[in-house]
């Protein structure tokens, strides 16, 4: 009975940890914690919203505009070859990384 008990504990806790995991945080202390592990384990929806808004927040910090078109795609690519190397980095650093890289080629914020 007692290990029934603990399979349907394991289950419950395993349905809730990926139903946190497919809901993006709410603020920026939240948001800065997430790994690229994590984040890979959201919605494709929730992942890109949480990314946008990651880069946002680094870019008014940089004094930067993310544009759209082939610069945006390659910051993007930048990202998803950090994350591949290191999944246990916070997205927040792999994506400002990626944006002070490529600072100098981003357009400056008016």
């Amino acid at each position: 009975m007692t290990s029934r008990l603990l399979l349907a504990l394991a289950a419950l806790v395993a349905v809730s940890a990926s139903a946190q995991a497919q809901n993006p945080p709410l603020n920026f202390d939240q948001a800065a914690y997430i790994t690229c592990k994590e984040a890979h384990a959201m919605n494709p929806e929730a992942r890109k919203a949480l990314a946008v808004f990651l880069a946002d927040h680094s870019a008014r910090t940089r004094g930067v505009v993310i544009p759209d078109g082939d610069l945006g795609a390659h910051l993007a690519h930048l990202v998803r070859g950090g994350c591949t190397l290191s999944p246990d980095a916070y997205l927040f650093t792999v994506v400002d990384r990626a944006i002070v890289a490529e600072s100098s080629k981003l357009p400056k914020r008016r």
